[in-house]
């Protein structure tokens, strides 16, 4: 099968399309494969995050036009009034028929002024390519090639504006052709693509409407025609090809209401396989075991694995099975609905109208209680069925009343699943389904199914069932009874909710954990497409007085349940009644109520943190003061070099005393507040300075043509206005939100600690640039200085000498530009690097 058939064959049957094999697994691998006798590529899923969507092609159904052989009697026009066109986008899926070599005229526009107003033309040139040339009023581009003379379905494009006459040609999502000049605004140009005139596919235009030649008619399969009134970017263009519609600035959109269609042109029903956002999957190559990508629509071989757990549950409820559900529905169905076993069930793709039956008699077997408490294999069965309708394609004409009954069951069969007495149930499978989360996944999937239900009437459907709800305006919510999961999830297997063990992100450990709230699920769409975005909720409390400590996310896939982690959300304000929380992306998540004990470092590792800080930071404002004094004592010669260097010891002093201290500064507000704001004043001073180190260094290297008066002014400027400025304006816009919640410094969960990072990202760049540009001039001064000095040095010490000339400069200014914070970066990383993090820049 494909790629995604395959995974969806193994997702039906409750197993999961094979990861990479580890290392260790390669050999047990490999002869598996060849006992089946298997060569050539084998499908592989890659270990992502949990997080990851499956990867997924959406069947696109339209109406093709078939213009079969070149004639001047097939046309087709295209009934819309069109407006002036300054610019124009205009997008087709294209089968070219290969036979034949000749010019053929996709499309024509013409108006009174103009025939050749605005005309795509093509060829197949002797390489088996096709070439288009674009033609805007009258003026011609060359003939390019854009796709191969396949026979394949190809996706193009074709663009013009009538600034500087700028024009393009994309191909399957790539822009193969583009050029500036093609009949640009000039004296004899018009503005724009003259409105109120003929568009012919198919045909070249001798005359309005009409005057057609055969020789230069086109032959193959056109579809989904689409033009715009402005130039499509390269991501739009993207959207369009995978059957996404761009509704902003459309002048005409692909229907046969508006199309008049020539009685010998042949208009058929095809479906377009629309690329997915990732067309390459990962593949095993059985020979050599190495990994590589292959095209997703390949059909290759493929193994669905199971935990050997999940099996033997799966088995043992096969084996148990009075198979009393089943029978029951396929009585009432009259066919085999439910199978015997989940292992060989064939699973076919379901229709509107199929998945209706189904659901409609199976939600009439459980409301009516037939069979009052589910086996596991009657659990098993009903999910399967949930996952196929989720599946579903909903086709253009579709009955919209009956996709909305359709959603209506589908929400009644997942709160009978969901009752008291089928706890044990649940818990009975934990290893093929961990937990009752999975029915969160099938849900949100559903809810997609019901997007066309919306219109610009309708904004808002609302399903409503005791356990389970689902919401959808712009956000796509649903939420989940309080009692419902939290049965079935103390039930189930204690991987369902992390309990005396540490979660995934290693952040808390939960000694006690509840469900406080109702299961919130939710997503954000645009265009029917999920988009990433920050949201804030207000979750109200079950009952009772709890202390929430934490809002914790639970990151869901459907068969393996979920896992909860802090990552991502934070409480932003939490009542007796309701907790407000902040995530920086939608996912699923519920508040749980935890006594937990912090476990995101050990508190020997803190320790050993704090007091790294607090031995290097006293070291040095120690050493910066007892410098600072002695460049005021000893009366050390004023200079640029020595002004600089004091203005820098002052701001990382302050700064670092104000660090040292700055916890005991927590219980109060405003005094934290205070600490904040003088903290984030000089360490960005401090960076200044660091940047103005930098600078003096490159006016020693490079030649600058200003005076030393000026040049302090502009250091001062740089060293202190730069630092007010950005406090200033960062409190003036984020005062509210200015602190963070934890500790007496900037908030890492909004954007104001961006007013810290940004510069000193850009002054480190900058600094990095300046110690290079040192560095070569140094080794190109020791080389020059060794040729003089020791003309007839051996290669060892010439080597030795260039080692230390790079050496030297490195050692001394990387401390000084501030280049070590550099390492900073890779903190979250190990907490080997904050160590080295705090020792190079509290010993700054």
């Amino acid at each position: 099968l494909d790629w995604w058939q395959a995974d969806r064959y193994c997702e039906q049957r409750f197993a999961q399309l094979l990861f990479e094999p580890q290392d260790s697994e390669q050999g047990s691998f490999s002869k598996l494969l060849q006992s089946h006798h298997i060569r050539g590529s084998v499908w592989l899923k890659e270990r992502d995050s949990v997080l990851h969507k499956t990867k997924r092609r959406r069947g696109h159904t339209v109406p093709v036009l078939v213009f079969r052989d070149k004639t001047d009697t097939k046309y087709v026009k295209v009934l819309s009034d069109f407006p002036a066109l300054p610019a124009v986008t205009a997008c087709a899926h294209l089968q070219w028929d290969t036979r034949t070599q000749e010019i053929a005229t996709i499309f024509s526009y013409a108006v009174p002024a103009f025939i050749n107003e605005f005309q795509l033309r093509g060829f197949v040139d002797e390489e088996g390519f096709v070439r288009f040339a674009l033609i805007v009023h009258g003026h011609h581009s060359p003939y390019l090639p854009v796709f191969r003379a396949d026979g394949q379905w190809h996706h193009f494009c074709v663009t013009w504006q009538q600034q500087n006459g700028t024009w393009a040609i994309y191909a399957d999502g790539k822009r193969r052709a583009s050029a500036s000049g093609l009949c640009a605004v000039g004296p004899s140009a018009p503005q724009a693509i003259f409105g109120q005139g003929t568009f012919i596919i198919g045909q070249d235009q001798d005359s309005l409407g009409g005057t057609f030649r055969a020789k230069e008619s086109f032959s193959g399969n056109i579809t989904d025609l689409h033009i715009w009134q402005k130039v499509l970017s390269t991501e739009q263009i993207e959207k369009v090809r995978s059957c996404w519609v761009v509704e902003q600035d459309l002048v005409f959109g692909w229907s046969s209401d508006a199309l008049e269609v020539e009685s010998t042109v042949q208009a058929v029903t095809t479906q377009l396989l629309c690329p997915g956002p990732v067309e390459e999957c990962r593949v095993l190559e059985v020979g050599s075991s190495g990994f590589s990508y292959a095209s997703c629509l390949q059909t290759l071989p493929f193994i669905c694995g199971y935990s050997k757990d999940a099996y033997w549950q799966l088995k043992r409820a096969q084996l148990e099975s009075s198979h009393s559900l089943a029978s029951c529905v396929n009585s009432l169905a009259v066919r085999t609905v439910i199978p015997d076993s989940v292992f060989t069930s064939d699973v076919q793709d379901m229709n509107l109208s199929g998945a209706l039956d189904v659901l409609d008699i199976l939600a009439t077997v459980l409301r009516e209680g037939e069979v009052p408490v589910l086996e596991p294999s009657d659990l098993l069965a009903v999910l399967q069925l949930l996952k196929q309708v989720s599946h579903m394609e909903i086709q253009e004409g579709d009955e919209l009343e009956m996709l909305e009954q359709l959603g209506q069951y589908y929400m009644e069969i997942t709160e009978l699943i969901l009752e008291e007495q089928n706890t044990g149930t649940w818990s009975s499978i934990s290893q093929v389904i961990r937990g009752p989360m999975a029915v969160v996944e099938l849900c949100d999937r559903m809810v997609s199914l019901l997007v066309p239900l919306l219109t610009p009437e309708r904004t808002k459907i609302t399903i409503q069932r005791r356990n389970i709800g689902l919401h959808r305006v712009t956000v796509k919510n649903m939420w989940f009874g309080y009692g419902s999961l939290q049965r079935c999830l103390s039930s189930s297997s204690p991987s369902a909710v992390s309990q005396d063990t540490a979660a995934s992100d290693g952040g808390q450990k939960h000694l006690s954990t509840t469900v406080g709230t109702a299961v919130i699920s939710s997503t954000l769409l645009s265009d029917y497409r999920e988009i990433s975005t920050s949201v804030r909720y207000r979750l109200q409390h079950l009952k009772g007085n709890f202390p929430v400590f934490s809002l914790v996310l639970l990151h869901v896939s459907p068969d393996s349940g979920g896992m909860w982690s802090t990552a991502g959300c934070s409480v932003v304000m939490s009542l007796p009644d309701s907790t407000a929380c902040f995530c920086n992306h939608t996912t699923n998540f519920a508040i749980l109520l935890q006594v937990y004990e912090q476990e995101q470092r050990t508190t020997k590792e803190e320790f050993t943190l704090q007091t790294l800080t607090f031995i290097g930071c006293g070291v040095s404002f120690c050493a910066l003061i007892v410098t600072f004094i002695l460049f005021l004592v000893v009366r050390v010669p004023k200079s640029e070099r020595t002004t600089v260097h004091k203005n820098l010891i002052f701001a990382l002093a302050a700064g670092e005393a104000l660090l040292m201290f700055s916890e005991l500064a927590k219980t109060n507000q405003v005094l934290c507040f205070m600490v904040t704001a003088f903290l984030h004043l000089f360490f960005m001073a401090a960076f200044s300075w660091m940047l103005v180190e930098g600078l003096l260094l490159w006016s020693k290297v490079v030649a600058v043509n200003m005076s030393e008066d000026r040049r302090m002014k502009f250091y001062y400027m740089t060293g202190w206005g730069l630092p007010v400025l950005i406090v200033g304006v960062t409190l003036a816009t984020s005062f509210n939100k200015y602190v963070s919640a934890n500790h007496c410094w900037l908030n890492v969960q909004t954007n104001v600690i961006w007013a810290f990072v940004g510069p000193v990202l850009f002054i480190l760049a900058v600094n990095t640039f300046v110690l290079l540009r040192v560095v070569v001039v140094t080794v190109a001064s020791a080389r020059r200085r060794s040729k003089m000095l020791t003309p007839k040095s051996s290669l060892e010490n010439q080597i030795g000498t260039q080692i230390w000339a790079t050496a030297k400069p490195v050692l001394v200014l990387l401390p000084v530009l501030g280049l070590t914070w550099l390492c900073g970066v890779l903190v979250h990383l190990s907490i080997v690097w904050a160590y080295v993090f705090i020792v190079l820049n509290s010993l700054q």
